[in-house]
């Protein structure tokens, strides 16, 4: 191999694994732009060290001694697992980080690519990656099942302002859990938790900053089901 063509390659995946990595980094997700860009570099110097081995191997007497292609890359392909999960933790039973990790897993493979000088896969692959990122949930919005948690005084009336609201937007509300807590001053703080059903065109979020503005709601949070 030429070293014209290694540095291409190398420069290829770093390209790549930049890509991505800024995509992650802008998101502030536990793995950014040098860590993919790392993982993406390391993969493609493995398959240039398998590439140089076979071109190596070729004509040499090695006692009956066979040479398979692809066992070094595969572990980096089951390797990279560690390092994936370390972006992955969980906070306040919400598991979060698996984007990320699968991201990286992603960068090592189009590496490696990168490194065997298949430039259309690899290209492609990061284009792929790409629009999975940054597309995927603009473009197939999956109806995702939460909680809405409303703390609030005042109960008649609050409860009034909520129920007008969700009839408003065309809100289904399939479950409603509640308690009360009575505070030191002896006033009640009524909490309904709302198992909710959104049309199409409402965000929870667009919820929570609209219920959050009566006066009478002390905190208004979503929670998963």
């Amino acid at each position: 191999m030429k070293p014209i063509e290694i540095v291409i390659r190398i420069v290829a995946a770093i390209l790549i694994g930049t890509v991505i990595g800024v995509e992650r980094e802008r998101k502030n997700r536990p793995a950014g732009m040098r860590t993919h860009v790392l993982v993406c570099l390391g993969s493609c110097i493995i398959a240039l060290i398998e590439c140089s081995l076979k071109a190596d191997m070729q004509g040499v007497d090695a006692g009956g001694l066979t040479y398979t292609m692809g066992r070094i890359t595969a572990q980096v392909v089951s390797g990279i697992g560690f390092l994936g999960a370390g972006t992955i933790f969980t906070a306040r039973k919400k598991i979060a980080g698996l984007t990320t990790a699968a991201s990286l897993w992603n960068v090592a493979c189009l590496g490696i690519a990168t490194g065997f000088g298949y430039y259309l896969i690899a290209g492609l692959g990061c284009a792929l990656v790409m629009i999975v990122l940054l597309m995927m949930q603009k473009i197939l919005r999956v109806s995702v099942n939460k909680r809405v948690e409303i703390q609030f005084v005042h109960r008649v009336e609050t409860i009034d302002f909520i129920n007008k609201y969700l009839d408003e937007k065309e809100i289904k509300v399939l479950d409603v859990d509640f308690h009360v807590e009575t505070q030191s001053n002896g006033n009640n703080l009524y909490t309904n938790i709302y198992e909710l059903v959104l049309p199409k065109n409402l965000t929870y979020r667009e919820i929570v900053m609209t219920l959050s503005e009566n006066s009478n709601v002390r905190s208004v949070r979503t929670t998963n089901t």
